[in-house]
C-alpha cells in the first residue's frame, strides 16, 4: 500500500493475482481479499480520501478471493452468477454486512486483467461502486479443470506429479450479476485510456475454440447505488492524454505498430532495420523521459525506518516502486480524476 500525496491524499493498492492459500481455503486468513483489507485499514490511518485498486497485468487467480475482495466495498449482496452444464445458476454472495472502505474507489485495469479480476472489476462496476479506467479486459469468464488422459491414473499419482499427458475441460460459466458476461467481450472501462497493449495484445476471443455465452436472467437481489456522474472525469481524462508529451508519443506510434503487424513481409535490408530501430529508440526515450506527476511525494506507509535500513534490497526495491508509480502516466491519469470524485 502507498499514498499519492498531492492535493489530497490517495491510497494506491496494486494486486499481482488473486492469490489464496491452498492449504487453508476456509479462513482466508493468507488469501489475497484479507491482506488487502489490512492494507486499507492502514492507509486509513494516513488519512487517505480516495483509493486507486490497480489490476492490470492481473490474470486471475481464486474466484472466491475476488467475491470477498468485491465484498470488502459493498455492503453485502450478490457479486456474480455461477453456472455448470445441467445445473441451476449459483448466485456467489457477499455475506459481510458493511464495507471497509466506503470512500471514492478507481480500478485500473488493461488487456491483460482477467477471469478473477474481471469479475472484481465487474461488480463493482454493475453496483455503481467504482470508475474503471483502462482498457477492455481479457474476456476470460469460464474456469476449467485438468483431468489426466489415462484414466487409471490414481489421484496420489496425479499430485505427484508423475502423469505427462492432460486434458482440460470447461466446466463452468461466469456471469455478471446484470446477467452479463465477461466472456470474449471483456468490462468496458468507464474511461477509456489509450494503450499500446490494446493494439498488440491477445484476448481470449483471438482463440480458436473459445465459448461464446449468452446472457441470462439479472439477479433480482441485485441492487446497485446512485449512479457516478463521470462526465467531469472523461473531461480529465481527454485534456491530459490530448497535451501530455507521453500520450501524443503514443498516438504517434500506435499506427506505426498497426502497419507492421499487418505486413506479410519484413524487410532485411539494413538500412531499414536500421531505421526501425531508431524509430522504435526515439519513441523509447521520449516515454522514459515523461515525469510530469499529478502528485508530489509517493511514500509507503509499510515501510518505515526501521524494516528499510535492516534490508538494503528492501530499501532499493522501495525506492524504484515509488519513483514507477510516480511516473507512470496512468497513476497520473487516475489520481486526478480521483481528486474529482473526492467531496469537497
Amino acid at each position: 500500500g502507498y499514498v499519492l500525496t498531492g492535493v489530497k491524499k490517495v491510497g494506491y493498492i496494486a494486486i499481482p493475482d488473486f492469490y489464496i492459500d491452498w492449504e487453508d481455503t476456509q479462513t482466508g486468513i493468507y488469501g489475497c481479499a484479507n491482506d488487502v483489507a489490512k492494507e486499507i485499514i492502514k492507509l486509513k490511518r494516513e488519512n487517505i480520501e480516495g483509493l486507486i485498486i490497480d489490476v492490470r497485468y492481473n490474470g486471475g487467480g481464486s474466484v472466491k478471493e475476488a467475491v470477498e475482495l468485491s465484498g470488502i466495498f459493498i455492503d453485502g449482496g450478490p457479486v456474480a452468477l455461477y453456472k455448470q452444464k445441467e445445473q441451476k445458476i449459483l448466485t456467489l454472495k457477499d455475506v459481510n454486512a458493511g464495507s471497509i472502505f466506503g470512500g471514492p474507489l478507481l480500478i485500473m485495469v488493461n488487456g491483460y486483467s482477467a477471469s478473477a479480476s474481471e469479475l472484481f472489476s465487474a461488480t463493482l462496476q454493475d453496483y455503481n461502486r467504482a470508475v474503471i479506467a483502462g482498457t477492455p479486459t481479457y474476456g476470460k469468464a469460464t474456469g476449467q479443470i485438468v483431468f489426466p488422459l489415462d484414466t487409471a491414473v490414481a489421484i496420489t499419482t496425479l499430485q505427484n506429479g508423475r502423469v505427462e499427458n492432460f486434458i482440460k475441460i470447461t466446466s463452468s460459466a461466469l456471469y455478471r450479476v446484470n446477467g452479463t458476461t465477461a466472456q470474449q467481450e471483456g468490462v468496458i472501462p468507464d474511461i477509456i485510456l489509450p494503450d499500446l497493449l490494446q493494439t498488440v495484445g491477445a484476448k481470449e476471443k483471438d482463440e480458436k475454440f473459445a465459448f461464446r455465452l449468452a446472457p441470462i436472467e439479472p439477479n433480482k437481489y441485485y441492487k446497485p447505488y446512485s449512479p457516478i456522474n463521470k462526465t467531469a472525469l472523461k473531461t480529465i481524462a481527454l485534456t491530459v492524454t490530448d497535451t501530455s508529451s507521453y500520450f501524443k508519443m503514443l498516438k504517434k506510434y500506435e499506427p506505426r505498430i498497426k502497419d507492421l503487424m499487418q505486413q506479410n513481409e519484413i524487410s532485411l535490408k539494413m538500412e531499414d532495420i536500421l531505421q526501425y530501430k531508431k524509430e522504435r529508440q526515439n519513441w523509447l526515450d521520449a516515454l522514459e523521459a515523461y515525469n510530469m506527476s499529478a502528485f508530489s511525494t509517493v511514500t509507503n506507509h509499510v515501510m518505515r525506518t526501521e524494516r528499510l535500513k535492516a534490508s538494503g534490497w528492501l530499501t532499493e526495491m522501495d525506492s524504484e516502486t515509488r519513483t514507477r508509480l510516480a511516473n507512470d502516466a496512468y497513476i497520473n491519469i487516475c489520481y486526478l480524476m480521483l481528486l474529482k470524485m473526492i467531496p469537497e
